[in-house]
């Protein structure tokens, strides 16, 4: 069932790693552009620190952004309940419990391992599912904890949001001055200006394709152990539909940089021309067919 955990382990060290190579390299041309060594070591430093921040802290991050409310057995017992008997069956600990005030049904889950994981719905969610359902998506979302999809989710959170507050430092830096001692030091220090323009707009883009990669092939098998763990695939398919209902209505909170995370699209439902691309998650026919499939 948890197949893909050590995989995941392996590429959340390789984003981390590529994360840490390709800041430092844009500190260094940073240094070079404004004839300034400090600040490659400003940004090895904040390599270091987010790279840190995203492993060890990336969960509660999250959690923060949506303002998601703890729950404990006597405030929702018959949620706990539901997540307390699957975990058990899944063979792993209780995760923190979380709902967040949105009235879009949606969930995530989230935490660097199985030991430090949380799971969040909103109260959308809980206001339109039956027993079966809840239980099959947060069956969904107990697969994603124990296949370790929270480490990479998560710690991309924090990198990709890291990678867009650096496109934008680069765009408004345009219009600080260049030093430039002679005429080739100027021609030098004007491609450097030119690359990092380029870098700047097409490192949103490659945050999205990081974000597809780890997202859309996770969510097809965290359907499918979902599905094995309840024994029900009717019931996550039914969730799903049901979700699905509500496409037209975008979270409050939703953001880039995080919509991967979810079970459903957080934005809503997107325009027939870009469906399947450029999308977090497959679509939904797609997953509820397989899961129909299943229950044959």
């Amino acid at each position: 069932m948890y197949a893909h955990h050590d995989s995941n382990i392996r590429k959340t060290w390789f984003l981390m790693a590529v994360f840490f190579v390709v800041v430092i390299a844009i500190g260094w041309g940073f240094s070079y552009f404004y004839a300034d060594p400090s600040i490659l070591y400003v940004f090895v430093a904040v390599s270091i620190f987010m790279n840190v921040l995203s492993y060890w802290q990336s969960d509660k991050i999250v959690l923060s952004m949506y303002k998601a409310q703890p729950v404990t057995h006597e405030s929702n017992p018959a949620l706990w309940n539901i997540v307390e008997n699957l975990a058990i069956t899944a063979g792993l600990p209780m995760p923190k419990l979380y709902i967040i005030p949105e009235s879009q049904p949606n969930a995530f889950a989230t935490g660097r391992n199985k030991d430090h994981a949380a799971v969040a719905v909103t109260q959308g969610l809980l206001g339109i599912l039956d027993k079966n359902e809840l239980e099959g998506v947060i069956a969904h979302e107990l697969s994603h904890i124990g296949n370790l999809d929270t480490l990479v989710s998560t710690v991309v959170v924090v990198l990709v949001g890291f990678v867009t507050l650096i496109s934008d430092f680069f765009l408004r830096s345009r219009g600080l001055g260049m030093r430039s001692n002679n005429d080739r030091g100027g021609n030098i220090q004007g491609i450097f200006f030119i690359v990092g323009i380029v870098l700047a707009i097409l490192s949103p883009i490659i945050a999205v394709l990081i974000q597809l990669a780890i997202s859309r092939k996770r969510e097809f098998l965290a359907d499918a152990s979902g599905a094995l763990l309840t024994r029900y695939p009717a019931g996550l398919a039914s969730a799903l539909e049901k979700i699905s209902q509500y496409g037209t209505m975008p979270m409050q909170r939703a953001s880039n940089a995080t919509a991967h995370l979810f079970i459903a699209n957080p934005f809503g439902s997107t325009s027939k021309k870009l469906k399947g691309l450029f999308m977090t998650h497959p679509p939904t026919e797609k997953r509820v067919a397989a899961l129909r499939e299943m229950g044959k």
